[in-house]
């Protein structure tokens, strides 16, 4: 039987399937840090002690809405539970077999319960094309990503030429989810064109950025999906092997794609003369040790190769001279995730999402100061305050939004001011930040953008390869001024000395970490300069986050007496006696540690 008659048998079979009545269970690394994998367990358990075969319960991928898992959905209804637990298997049960919903399970919104996933804020304005199938199909078992159409782009694309496939993913308008945004189809083209007995395709799924899970989640819920692309990718560019440089720290993410490239081969679709062409293809997975500096493509190229994972200089590029010195493309996860379904929708279905110059949506791990911590989808061009205010939810506990900070280590903060701007590529460099990989870290009124400064500044200066006298020194003495502005050391010149260093690091550092290394210290300068000044002329922090520039007070004229205060100190900081006058608080001992505030009942203890 030929391979694309296989694979429509099992469409057919397992579409009528994924129809029926499913019990989804999230198994991403969140949800399965809260033991989804024994509330799966206790469910299907449940299943087989009443001997209920018409129902299966499968485990999926990320449905996004992190902040509510674990999560359960049940098919065909989209019924949406959260923050299930492995105690509640029985009722879940129960409940579905007489029709009904265990009610104190479901989303509650203006109080009222919400019965579908997709009728939640929290999905109303997103649009999912890279986590289409998260949440949907079982991804380690293939014959669900078949049945949903997996495996016919690249069946389709073994029915035109390479340059007929670059073609579709150039004028598609698909550019690197990565970090910088550069055009897929044209760096396709420059290895295609690139002559050599020898080819590779690369993906980057060595995901450093803190707070970052994007490309994890797609790994963990649709491995197939990359898998797929990469093959596609091959062809397009003349090459029959490929590596995924994936994050040791994933092991969710390791295993799956594990299986799924197993279960490929098995199939045939990874191999020789794939559906009977030509074309082979063969796909390897390559474990990084989290070295940050590893999503620059040359050093993740060098650790492939068993070397020291250190930046290469530039000309000549990758697609010239790149993995075992040969032309080589490398996309990160997001970026392969899209590319089937450009090539079975069309390019000009791609292309009218988004902006002009950005187009197709981004996924984002929204987190931070925000309600609804979790992973999100959304065209390009939709603004910040929509991403935070409608899906996110908005600050908790009444706090002011102050900023947010795309593109991590190497991207910038963007404050209140610009809350409209539209997040695509252009519009965020044009405000000092970036698209990078897309972590988006939310910050209310109480952070200081000082220590958020030297907080990324401490994470590059400790993933610095080593290698360029400009990261590895400079980004040290940027971290020196900025620690002694936090404790209240910093003196008249300082801030000059930042963007001066800045500066010559941006400019003469090999590769993109050392050049971007500066961009949270230039942006939290440009926005938030009289934060700079404050610590360093007034020796005060305004959002009262610097302990050596804070003090905890309690309002002598407002205090109640009551002690509260001193019975919750950790320290024993707090003096005084009951009903026998104000309570002090001894500053030689105090750790700022803040509990005081949140105990005193009345509210009169504050930092200042």
């Amino acid at each position: 039987m030929k391979l694309i008659d296989k694979l429509d048998e099992i469409k057919k079979e397992y579409s009528k399937k994924l129809q029926k009545s499913r019990i989804m269970v999230c198994c991403g690394t969140g949800c399965t840090s809260s033991k989804s994998d024994l509330l799966l367990k206790n469910i299907q358990d449940e299943l087989k002690k009443l001997d209920i075969k018409n129902v299966t319960a499968e485990k999926t991928g990320c449905f996004g809405f992190c902040a509510k898992g674990p999560i359960v959905v049940i098919d065909p209804k989209e019924t949406f539970y959260e923050q299930v637990s492995p105690d509640d298997a029985k009722e879940i049960v129960e409940a579905f077999l007489k029709g009904t919903e265990v009610e104190r399970l479901l989303p509650k919104e203006k109080d009222e319960y919400v019965k579908k996933w997709h009728e939640l804020n929290f999905y109303n304005k997103q649009s999912r094309i890279a986590l289409q199938n998260c949440g949907k199909i079982n991804p380690e078992k293939i014959e669900e990503y078949i049945a949903v159409d997996g495996y016919l782009a690249i069946y389709k694309v073994l029915q035109m030429t390479p340059d007929e496939v670059i073609k579709q993913i150039t004028d598609s308008g698909l550019r690197g989810r990565g970090g910088a945004g550069f055009p897929t189809g044209k760096k396709w083209l420059f290895a295609k064109n690139s002559k050599s007995d020898k080819k590779y395709v690369c993906c980057n799924a060595d995901e450093g950025d803190p707070g970052a899970f994007m490309d994890r989640s797609i790994l963990e819920g649709d491995p197939h999906s990359v898998i797929e692309a990469m093959m596609i990718a091959g062809y397009a560019i003349g090459s029959n092997q490929g590596y995924i440089y994936v994050r040791a720290e994933y092991p969710i993410a390791v295993k799956r794609l594990s299986i799924a490239i197993e279960q490929a081969k098995k199939l045939g679709l990874l191999g020789k003369k794939i559906f009977d062409t030509d074309f082979s293809f063969n796909l390897e997975l390559r474990l990084g040790a989290g070295a940050f500096v590893c999503g620059e493509e040359t050093a993740l190229m060098n650790s492939i190769e068993g070397k020291r994972g250190e930046p290469r200089p530039r000309p000549p590029f990758p697609a010239v001279k790149g993995l075992f010195e040969k032309p080589t493309i490398l996309n990160n996860v997001e970026t392969y995730a899209n590319v089937p379904k450009i090539i079975l929708k069309g390019a000009d279905w791609f292309n009218k999402i988004g902006t002009k110059t950005s187009k197709g949506t981004k996924v984002f791990a929204l987190g931070g100061n925000i309600t609804n911590v979790g992973l999100v989808e959304v065209p390009m061009g939709v603004t910040l305050k929509e991403i935070v205010e409608d899906i996110g939810g908005g600050i908790p506990k009444g706090k002011r939004f102050k900023a947010a900070q795309t593109g991590g280590p190497s991207g910038g903060c963007i404050p209140k001011e610009h809350f409209d701007t539209p997040i695509d590529y252009e519009s965020l460099q044009s405000i000092g930040s970036m698209m990078g990989s897309g972590g988006l870290i939310v910050m209310d009124e109480d952070k200081c953008m000082v220590n958020l400064a030297k907080f990324f500044l401490e994470f590059t200066v400790d993933e610095s390869c080593g290698k360029c006298p400009p990261c590895r020194i400079g980004t040290k003495r940027m971290l020196e001024i900025l620690t002694r502005i936090t404790e209240g050391k910093g003196k008249d010149g300082d801030i000059e000395k930042l963007e001066n260093l800045a500066q010559n690091i941006k400019n003469a550092s090999l590769c993109g970490l050392g050049q971007t290394a500066p961009n949270p210290v230039l942006s939290t300068l440009k926005y938030f300069r009289d934060e700079y000044e404050a610590h360093i002329y007034e020796k005060r922090c305004p959002a009262g986050e610097c302990k050596s520039l804070t003090q905890v007070k309690i309002d002598p004229e407002k205090c109640k007496q009551c002690g509260v205060c001193a019975r919750n100190c950790p320290v024993s900081a707090i003096e005084g006696e009951v009903r026998k006058g104000p309570f002090k608080i001894n500053q030689d001992k105090c750790i700022k540690c803040g509990v005081c505030i949140t105990k005193c009942p009345f509210k009169v203890i504050s930092k200042v």
